[in-house]
């Protein structure tokens, strides 16, 4: 069911490096970006405050993406280099995330796990996230879009 309430809040300046060791170009180097996620959400009904989301209520997903992405080094869970990534990390020159898929599609993905675990817990699924765009700039943008199981 589509929602017929929505809105949309940008989150960005998330500056960090990954990369993707499977690729055969350039992007099997190290390499970074800033970036941001933006989320739609829906509702069926407005909160008290005539809000399908408050804004103001999202502090925990934004510090759940400032400490996943936030100057860290990102890297696949089977990357080769793993276990000096890990070494570089106990040294202190990097902070290492290590996740099933870096990419800006897995990425996009688990921000709306993020947004929509927030929000079921907390509205008791009056609430959703609907979509999440995944930036790493203003060129390269990846999406994921599902309507979450309790939504009928």
């Amino acid at each position: 069911m589509t929602a017929a309430l929505t809105c949309s809040k940008t989150f960005g300046g998330f500056p960090c490096c990954h990369r993707q060791w499977r690729h055969p170009g350039h992007c099997r180097f190290v390499h970074g970006y800033s970036r941001s996620f933006t989320c739609w959400f829906g509702a069926r009904e407005l909160d008290q405050c005539g809000f399908v989301v408050d804004f103001s209520s999202l502090g925990a997903l934004e510090a759940q993406l400032a400490e996943q992405f936030d100057h860290t080094f990102l890297v696949n869970a089977d990357d080769p280099l793993l276990e000096q990534w890990q070494d570089l990390h106990q040294q202190g020159a990097l902070d290492l995330r290590v996740m099933q898929n870096v990419g800006m599609e897995a990425s996009a993905q688990l921000v709306w796990t993020w947004a929509n675990d927030l929000l079921r817990s907390r509205d008791g699924g009056r609430s959703y996230c609907l979509k999440v765009e995944a930036r790493e700039n203003e060129k390269n943008a990846a999406y994921y879009e599902a309507t979450p199981s309790w939504i009928g």
